[in-house]
């Protein structure tokens, strides 16, 4: 099982890259949590990896952090959430915002995000609540004296996020611009309305098509 992959990276999009490994080029799959984090085209790249067997295919499923990797294997132990649900689930919002969301049972934060039903929101809930709870405590210890996500800002993205998939972007180029709007606000974007962001997100689209 392929744990972990060191390379240049050869390409790179919101849900997929390249990764040239001795002069093999590993697929990976990516959530846009890393995608937001990873180096040029070209440059050096270290990712962690969970290897999924299928009986049709092997694929490699790639984390930038350890936290985000540990999650994803909880989602996945989960009744009819695959790998790939997982991933856009941790596309949609960050890790301690979905903790928080998921053992507050907050219904209304996971079913915004894309493909989050109320049933798997429930099972989220039933499932991961004491789970998450204590991966909560191991991260406020391994993040001390950093600025966590909030679950009101993370309520804002997906909210700015569901207007734009619904005046018809895909999911993943949504997100691909509201991370640009937050990147270029810095501090401020945690007090920016949803309106603005919208905004922003569709000026920052505009200038791609």
């Amino acid at each position: 099982m392929i744990a972990s992959l060191s390379g240049q990276l050869q390409l790179k999009n919101p849900s997929v890259l390249v990764l040239d490994v001795g002069g093999v080029g590993y697929e990976v799959h990516i959530s846009l949590r890393t995608f937001d984090v990873l180096p040029e085209v070209g440059e050096a790249c270290f990712l962690l990896i969970q290897t999924v067997v299928r009986e049709d295919a092997i694929l490699l499923y790639g984390f930038h952090q350890p936290e985000e990797k540990e999650l994803f294997l909880l989602l996945v132990a989960v009744s009819g959430i695959g790998p790939k649900l997982a991933q856009t689930i941790l596309s949609g919002i960050g890790v301690a915002a979905l903790c928080q969301a998921i053992r507050q049972k907050d219904i209304a934060q996971l079913t915004s995000i894309s493909g989050v039903g109320k049933k798997t929101a429930q099972r989220l809930c039933v499932e991961l609540a004491e789970k998450v709870g204590s991966f909560e405590a191991d991260q406020e210890v391994a993040g001390a004296g950093s600025a966590p996500v909030t679950v009101t800002e993370a309520d804002v993205l997906a909210d700015a996020a569901s207007a734009l998939v619904n005046l018809g972007y895909p999911q993943s180029m949504a997100w691909q611009a509201l991370r640009a709007v937050e990147k270029g606000l810095g501090k401020d974007a945690a007090s920016v309305r949803v309106e603005e962001l919208i905004r922003l997100a569709l000026q920052s689209l505009a200038t791609r098509s």
